[in-house]
């Protein structure tokens, strides 16, 4: 099955997480598919905290793939801010 979920990356303490495409059986920081966003949940002043292509992850939940519940989250935060502007 296909997801699209995060994977960490950043330094200790300071969360950076990309939002991926993956099959579900890969590692939480392994191979990928394709890269949709990001998230910076410590995100400050004028830096963004979602960043995610609508059009990819409507694309894929289209074609099979599962958001987890954090990426759904995001995903209707990315869409009212799209909306919004």
């Amino acid at each position: 099955m296909v997801k699209i979920r995060l994977t960490r990356g950043g330094a200790k303490k300071r969360p950076f997480y990309h939002i991926i495409v993956t099959d579900s059986r890969s590692a939480r920081d392994g191979r990928n598919i394709e890269r949709v966003g990001y998230y910076n949940p410590i995100a400050t002043g004028g830096e963004k905290r979602v960043e995610l292509d609508l059009e990819r992850v409507k694309h894929w939940v289209a074609n099979g793939a599962q958001l987890t519940d954090k990426v759904a989250v995001l995903y209707k935060e990315a869409a009212k801010t799209a909306a919004a502007a």
